[in-house]
């Protein structure tokens, strides 16, 4: 499992100026309607008291230079960004309402300070807004502070300039803003091109003013294709003691998969809450016998109740982190070998995938190709959540000129892999084939079109799974072909029948389709081809 270790070891947290011990002081004399304790104090529990010191004590003791530049006054505080990532009930949000409050009205406002906070939607933004509103009615002491709703939200302290405002990651971006702080919130869930351009437009902003802070808080997400997954991957890194950073304040609380989900030591060890009554300990088991027997339910659990990160499909082919051990490089040793392809052809618009397999001793060695158009990147990366613009810069998509596929690159692709290698076997999904497929087989190239139903499916999957879970598949960690896969869901039809399903997928699975149909034909060259038999249009070719 993973906590921080200095959460509730005793350890000493340097705070020169005093600046944690003010924060915590101010902290306890709020107020908040939810605690039924007499005067409804604002409830800290030590594990949160030991987060703000950590935040807001550790200062620079003198000025900071290099090359001559001044990085760090004296007194300015060293962490500059958070990374809290907790289960969700242990109180997020009100942990990070008072970082709001800190800053809009406590001891760290500045005259002008502005702090954004920002969420996947409107209705979640307006979550942390009413959390700190909830704070500021209920404490006379706080009626110099303006609170607007309605079409503009926010919170103003008035004396001294300090605003708060709540956005979405899906709404306007901002850009032109100077902000101190920012609090994204639930980071995991900020989608497609519009989530990185806010974030992008946000924390670009936090350069202009010295002393800035972002506080990411978030539960864990699901793939690995999106903005939280990258964030919390470093933060874990540095605290392990993997990367030293001291500008960033790692606070992840998670299972790891080899832990026992069912282990109510490990509930309480990475919910830190749990031992003051939230989240609630009862609840919990009810909901952890749910998931003994439901897989959807187990899933559910271990992300939102154990922070375990998931892969995007709740019904995998194999656990992602069986096929992460392929992402080993690519022989250089396979010039000429034999090679079979998978072609999984898309409508003129959407993603095509063309899967090389190459054996290589125990091995298989996959080359995946993908092709989308360069007029349409923009709208699929919002579509599918996913960066298809990095991708294709970093080479590992084809966009192609215009608003529909090149098909005149797909076949210069896999041309060039018969040029290459000794092709046997080029495979067709048989939907969608035509305007690729014919021109190769005018040229005499050894195509065909491998039926997708379930009769065909099911033998192929079999050597699919086989070769990955004995560790004998290649891949160099390609993250288009790693994205399709952890999308699949398989289909079953009793006595072990399977097949990959694109309509009762996650996401797009051209590439796992492609692989398939490469993989199983490369996997058994001693048997009669496909192609060899009088029947195969009959047997093989229908959906």
């Amino acid at each position: 499992m993973l906590t921080p270790a200095w959460i509730d070891d005793g350890s000493e947290i340097p705070d020169p100026f005093g600046r944690g011990q003010q924060a915590v002081e101010w902290l306890r004399k709020l107020k908040h309607p939810k605690n039924p304790a007499p005067g409804h104090p604002f409830e800290m529990g030590p594990w949160q008291e030991r987060i703000f010191r950590k935040i807001y004590g550790p200062r620079y003791t003198e000025d900071v230079f290099d090359d001559g530049i001044r990085v760090a006054r004296a007194g300015s505080r060293i962490v500059r960004r958070v990374v809290l990532v907790l289960p969700r009930g242990n109180r997020k949000t009100s942990l990070a309402a008072a970082i709001n409050m800190l800053h809009i009205r406590g001891p760290e406002r500045e005259p002008g300070n502005l702090v954004i906070s920002a969420a996947t939607s409107h209705e979640q933004a307006v979550e942390l807004f009413e959390e700190t509103a909830l704070i500021i009615d209920c404490d006379k002491r706080m009626r110099n502070i303006r609170i607007r709703r309605g079409n503009n939200f926010g919170i103003t302290f008035e004396r001294d300039g300090c605003r708060y405002k709540p956005v979405a990651s899906d709404g306007k971006t901002q850009h032109g803003k100077t902000p101190k702080v920012i609090i994204a919130d639930e980071l995991h869930a900020w989608e497609g091109k519009a989530g990185r351009e806010q974030w992008n437009a946000l924390t670009s902003a936090l350069v202009k003013v010295p002393e800035t802070l972002l506080v990411i808080a978030t539960t864990s997400g699901r793939g690995q294709d999106n903005l939280a997954w990258e964030e919390v991957q470093r933060a874990i890194k540095i605290q392990k003691g993997e990367i030293v950073d001291p500008s960033v304040l790692p606070v992840v609380f998670m299972a790891e998969k080899d832990d026992d989900w069912q282990d109510e030591r490990l509930w309480r060890a990475v919910n830190p809450g749990m031992q003051y009554g939230y989240p609630d300990l009862g609840s919990y088991r009810v909901e952890a016998q749910k998931a003994v027997d439901s897989p959807s339910e187990r899933h559910k659990f271990l992300q939102y109740n154990l922070n375990v990160w998931q892969d995007r499909s709740t019904s995998p082919f194999v656990e992602m982190s069986v096929w992460d051990e392929g992402a080993r490089p690519i022989p250089a040793d396979m010039e000429g070998a034999p090679c079979w392809i998978g072609v999984d052809m898309s409508t003129s618009n959407d993603l095509t995938a063309v899967v090389a397999c190459i054996p290589h001793g125990d091995d298989f060695v996959l080359l995946p190709f993908f092709f989308c158009p360069e007029a349409d990147i923009a709208k699929k990366s919002k579509e599918d959540g996913v960066d298809y613009p990095a991708w294709a810069q970093k080479g590992f998509i084809t966009a192609t000129p215009g608003d529909t596929i090149d098909y005149t690159a797909v076949i210069a692709c896999i041309t060039a892999l018969c040029d290459r290698f000794d092709v046997q076997e080029i495979n067709f999904d048989p939907a969608l084939a035509g305007p690729v497929m014919q021109p190769l087989t005018d040229e005499g190239l050894p195509t065909a079109k491998l039926g997708q139903n379930w009769q065909i499916q099911t033998p192929a999957l079999r050597d699919l799974e086989r070769i990955i879970l004995n560790r004998n598949v290649v891949h160099a960690g390609h993250p288009v072909l790693r994205w399709n896969f952890a999308n699949v869901a398989v289909h079953h039809w009793g006595n072990a029948n399977r097949a990959f399903r694109k309509d009762k997928s996650t996401g797009r699975i051209d590439g796992a389709v492609a692989t398939w149909m490469a993989v199983s034909r490369a996997a058994a060259p001693q048997r009669e081809s496909v192609y060899d038999r009088e029947d195969f249009v009959e047997r093989f070719a229908g959906v």
